[in-house]
């Protein structure tokens, strides 16, 4: 059933972010191991459960999170609409319930936010939204494609196939002939639409070949990569600060962590504390060197990050497989672009199952819809727009149900 709130929804966006960074913890994190910890006879004392302001963080899986404690908020009055992985997963990434009838067609949010500000950058190069680790998901809909997020798995050596196999003289000699070749065309009357497009998207991608400020970007050593805990997810943290810094048009990034499908042995695998390269410990080396990276160069205040998986899990004692099982209450993290951070919103019982008082103007636990508008607002865009460009001709909501006032933005993190 359709949950709705009392007062006519009305748009004034908080506008406090240029960025936005999302980390998918794909697989459905702990909520109750991460961030809305609960410490019972279960929990491993290598935890170190630690009270900051009276809320209680797991120190000893995320220790350099938790030096970026002050800049950090836990909403902890979520629920996530299914327990199920690819539906949850397309659920929090287009904002509406996959199943649904225009949800064929939806975009991603970050296609979105790339299609509102994505030209906004006077020297826009690189996309509007880039994903980093993963090459499926949800992409652009029916929006143009060049609002797709861009996949790239980052290696430390240079943005890939971005050189002519035969060299850059032979590049520039067969891009000289196709730029005649158009030309010729363009002036006979018979270039199609289709020709229009197939040309931007070849003269974008151009920008990207033998680009020094691009392979800058993608580019780093043996030390970086060790700042940041020599992995994977390591390495997308360190393009997205440089994402970041560049400022050449990337307004959305995604960074993907997982698995966090912890049925057996969660404490003795992703969840322990005296392994660095276990799972807890990899997001936290990446993210908590992200976070004080990009506030030691004053980019923190700009760049809105959220962390959250498509579900929770199981409380209290572990599974009979020393695991959690998929839960429908979970805990979602935000930090930077003037978050209050060093607090929780929103508290729940004992044993972290049910929400107790959300703390929201809402009057509810959030959902993956409240969430999404909340990056829209957060990025001062209107989260209430409804565009008549849609093929089906129905209008496309960017936040279903929002201008009935149904979800709206958890505004309660800036104040």
């Amino acid at each position: 059933p359709m949950e709705t709130v009392a007062k006519a929804a009305t748009a004034t966006p908080v506008n406090k972010a240029k960025y936005v960074i999302f980390v998918y913890m794909a697989g459905g994190p702990s909520h109750t191991d991460t961030f809305d910890l609960k410490a019972g006879a279960w929990l491993p004392a290598a935890m170190n459960a630690t009270p900051y302001d009276g809320v209680l963080f797991p120190q000893g899986v995320f220790p350099k999170l938790a030096e970026n404690i002050d800049d950090i908020a836990m909403v902890r009055g979520v629920r996530s609409w299914v327990v199920v992985h690819e539906l949850g997963r397309n659920w929090i990434q287009i904002g509406r319930n996959p199943l649904s009838g225009l949800s064929r067609i939806a975009p991603h949010i970050g296609s979105v936010v790339s299609l509102e500000l994505g030209d906004q950058t006077p020297n826009k190069i690189l996309p509007g939204f880039v994903n980093l680790n993963v090459d499926n998901g949800p992409g652009s809909g029916y929006l143009h494609p060049q609002h797709s997020p861009f996949y790239v798995s980052p290696g430390g050596t240079g943005l890939a196939n971005t050189r002519h196999p035969d060299g850059q003289a032979a590049y520039d000699r067969r891009s000289a002939l196709l730029e005649t070749l158009d030309a010729e065309v363009r002036a006979s009357g018979k270039l199609n639409p289709t020709g229009d497009e197939v040309e931007a998207f070849d003269l974008s991608s151009r920008k990207l070949m033998y680009n020094p400020d691009v392979d800058k970007i993608f580019t780093f050593d043996a030390t970086e990569r060790a700042r940041f805990g020599n992995t994977a997810f390591g390495n997308s943290c360190i393009v997205a600060r440089n994402l970041i810094r560049a400022n050449m048009g990337t307004r959305f990034i995604q960074l993907n962590i997982g698995s966090w499908d912890n049925h057996t042995g969660i404490y003795t695998g992703p969840f322990n504390a005296t392994n660095v390269n276990s799972l807890a410990r990899q997001f936290d080396s990446g993210l908590g060197q992200l976070m004080t990276d990009l506030k030691r160069e004053g980019l923190l205040s700009q760049t809105l990050i959220f962390c959250m998986g498509e579900f929770g899990r199981t409380t209290g004692p572990l599974n009979d497989g020393a695991g959690r099982d998929h839960f429908g209450t979970q805990a979602v993290m935000f930090a930077g672009a003037g978050v209050k951070g060093r607090r929780a919103i929103g508290v729940t019982d004992a044993l972290g199952r049910e929400v107790l008082d959300p703390q929201l103007s809402l009057g509810r636990p959030a959902r993956a819809e409240d969430i999404e508008a909340t990056i829209y607002s957060a990025l001062g865009i209107d989260w209430l727009t409804i565009r008549r460009d849609d093929p089906f001709g129905r209008g496309f909501e960017y936040v279903p149900f929002a201008n009935e006032g149904t979800y709206a933005p958890i505004h309660e993190l800036w104040g």
